[in-house]
């Protein structure tokens, strides 16, 4: 697998967000200004809750196919591959981590059979779509961490995935996961959030070793990152926390990951989070909080430490 230098690109977008000239703007920008060699485009759609097993992919407010494979397209001409990430949000804010169903079925209740049944026709639909855009890679599944326990459903989509897709297929676990996914010989690719402490690479890059050489498997990062806060570097995955605005904060983070990356030459690259398709105007990087890279010192250092590991 060559070298992943990676960037999320759009998360939570709606139909008719990757159509604008903004938009066209942004992707060129992430590209110029990271110096990334493969775009993440993210498509997210919505689910009721976590016990509700009706995955609404089909909804008008989702991303239009049409502008999917336009994106694509633009980001290819632009020199970047393509990784199609498709998300399953839940409508009332809870994490999609804790998407669960009995063990075992009864009357009356939601069932894993179900969900799986709606969660395969919304992967399958992104299969078809990500060989027409010619995507390298496509992501399953991201953080759906109760769900990785059933094994022989994510076998069975894979299965299926596979007649529809014919590019590397990946699973994005969650952060301290990834020994705790049985069925990684399934897929092409082991990937997982890489959202750990700054002080904490040494301790997990090698028990993620250990996952990655038992499987025999290419791995990298796909998300990684940290919001520009006061704190956050030794709490990078929660995006609720509060904190005061610390741009140094966020870009030491990304100092300290890059550092590790080069003593683990496994990993073989990151997908960094993340970049809006709709940017905040320049003047306002100064003042963002958020995980976006766009105009602050951690961009920087992105930029310094991709052109290195290419």
């Amino acid at each position: 697998m060559n070298p992943i230098n990676a960037v999320t690109y759009g998360y939570t977008s709606q139909r008719g967000d990757w159509t604008t000239l903004r938009a066209q703007q942004s992707l060129r920008l992430l590209h110029e200004r990271t110096g990334a060699n493969t775009v993440i485009l993210a498509v997210t759609v919505t689910q009721p809750d976590a016990f509700t097993p009706r995955i609404d992919w089909q909804s008008p407010a989702v991303l239009s196919d049409a502008e999917v494979l336009a994106t694509a397209a633009a980001a290819q001409a632009l020199g970047m591959a393509v990784i199609l990430k498709p998300m399953v949000n839940l409508e009332d804010g809870v994490w999609r981590a804790h998407i669960n169903f009995f063990d075992h079925d009864a009357p009356c209740e939601p069932t894993w059979g179900q969900w799986f049944t709606a969660y395969s026709a919304f992967m399958a639909h992104y299969a078809a779509l990500a060989e027409q855009c010619h995507a390298a890679m496509l992501v399953i599944g991201c953080e759906l961490v109760n769900a990785d326990r059933r094994a022989d459903e994510w076998r069975a989509l894979i299965a299926r995935l596979r007649r529809l897709y014919h590019g590397q297929l990946t699973y994005n676990c969650d952060k301290y996961q990834e020994d705790a996914v049985s069925w990684w010989d399934a897929v092409d690719v082991i990937s997982s959030s890489g959202y750990y402490p700054l002080d904490a690479w040494s301790a997990q890059l090698p028990r993620i070793q250990a996952v990655v050489e038992r499987f025999a498997k290419p791995f990298f990062f796909c998300e990684a990152g940290c919001p520009a806060r006061r704190g956050a570097a030794l709490l990078p995955n929660d995006w609720t926390r509060r904190g005061a605005l610390d741009l140094a904060e966020q870009a030491a983070w990304y100092r300290a990951m890059f550092a590790a990356l080069r003593q683990a030459p496994w990993v073989r690259g990151v997908g960094l989070w993340d970049w809006k398709a709709d940017l905040y105007p320049a003047a306002q990087a100064a003042t963002n909080d958020d995980y976006a890279l766009y105009g602050k010192p951690a961009e920087a250092v992105v930029l310094e430490n991709f052109a290195h590991s290419k």
